[in-house]
């Protein structure tokens, strides 16, 4: 008596994207990353600036 795979997944892996695809999506990954990074950096300097301005009467 020998037991298979649950139905729909005995077959090996495929691969679904081309390896090109694949970089692309990575590196539009990373540099979204590195922006959004940079985003917050600006506005937690801007508001730090902004805190130690005298306020103007």
């Amino acid at each position: 008596m020998t037991q298979s795979g649950a139905a729909g997944f005995t077959s090996p892996a495929v691969a679904v994207a081309s390896p090109r695809l694949m970089d692309a999506v990575a590196a539009s990954l990373a540099i979204a990353s590195l922006s959004l990074c940079l985003i917050v950096t600006i506005t937690v300097l801007s508001s730090k600036l902004g805190a130690a301005m005298p306020i103007p009467a």
